[in-house]
């Protein structure tokens, strides 16, 4: 079995591969829910032997099963948003240092040293609930970046704006951090110029807006902050670990995770580069629950590894994969 420590310094294609199988065994002969979907599509240890032919666990089965691949219930007890009588998904971290070292090193590998930054955060939805692994993140963001500035902003867009002109003024570096949402009613408040701050959103209008495609919404903002690019950042309550884009919608893995893009009327099939299809992820951070998730996007990857969403499934998804949702 890999030693967990030794996922975030996978420096080639050859080292994750490796890494993948054993964790694929590993799960299959701990985690009780992915062992018997893996059963379910005639795939064990004997006849997985690629990155392909690795099973990839529906992500609604986070809903309903207990996912784990360990004896400890849960460290941590992350859960996803939802509206009233809807189920939310709950992703049980046994160890939290998996995911500080996750965002940690996948941050630094975009962005380098935190302590670079004053960290902003405009996440009204996600700070009015309890159990957002986006909300731990982001709180330990802002600690490690030492900076007095550094915090979240609830409803105070006015302090918000005012604090980003002070700093702009400064030519303080700045990362905002924000839902889609909350980052239009900034700009819709007041138009900026910035020269000095990276905006990252998180996507989502989580009921409180129409949705928009994302050159839409990226054109918006970009008109709002006065800059040249907006970045985004795809993670998710079921994930350790995020890609970040910085510019297009175009996103970029850390070398612990990889996006494949599975056919979507025959989802053990994969396309080819640049066609669309279902989002498949590993992620080797979540060695402890599972590194398999089909997700409900839809996405296209490029030869260079990127990747790009383009929406999302609607309810009747995954054709095929849903062997254990019934």
């Amino acid at each position: 079995m890999i030693d967990s420590s030794k996922i975030f310094d996978i420096a080639s294609a050859a080292e994750f591969e490796s890494a993948t199988i054993a964790i694929f065994r590993f799960q299959y002969n701990n985690n009780e829910v992915y062992h018997q979907f893996c059963n379910l599509l005639g795939k064990d240890t004997t006849n997985v032997k690629s990155l392909k032919e690795i099973p990839f666990l529906p992500i609604g089965l986070f809903k309903s099963k207990m996912i784990i691949s360990t004896r400890s219930v849960g460290e941590v007890i992350f859960t996803s948003s939802g509206t009233t009588g809807q189920d939310t998904s709950k992703h049980y971290v046994s160890d939290i240092g998996l995911y500080e070292k996750s965002y940690l090193s996948g941050f630094k590998r975009c962005y380098g040293r935190i302590t670079d930054y004053c960290i902003l955060a405009l996440l009204p939805s996600y700070l009015e609930r309890t159990g957002s692994s986006l909300i731990y993140m982001v709180d330990d963001l802002i600690k490690k970046s030492k900076h007095p500035e550094s915090g979240f902003y609830l409803d105070e867009v006015d302090t918000l704006i005012k604090k980003m002109q002070g700093l702009e003024a400064e030519e303080k570096k700045v990362i905002l951090i924000g839902v889609s949402f909350a980052l239009l009613d900034l700009v819709e408040k007041r138009r900026l110029k910035l020269k000095n701050t990276i905006v990252i959103e998180t996507g989502g209008m989580k009921g409180r807006r129409k949705e928009m495609i994302r050159e839409e919404l990226h054109e918006t903002l970009k008109n709002g902050f006065g800059i040249n690019t907006i970045h985004s950042e795809y993670g998710m309550t079921e994930l350790l670990s995020q890609a970040y884009s910085k510019g297009n919608g175009i996103f970029n893995t850390p070398p612990w995770m990889k996006i494949l893009i599975r056919d979507t009327e025959d989802p053990l099939s994969y396309q080819t580069n640049g066609k669309t299809g279902g989002v498949n992820v590993i992620d080797l951070a979540n060695i402890n629950s599972c590194s398999f998730i089909a997700t409900q996007d839809l996405g296209k990857k490029y030869d260079n590894d990127s990747f790009e969403i383009l929406g999302r499934f609607d309810h009747s998804d995954i054709r095929g994969c849903n062997l254990m949702m019934v």
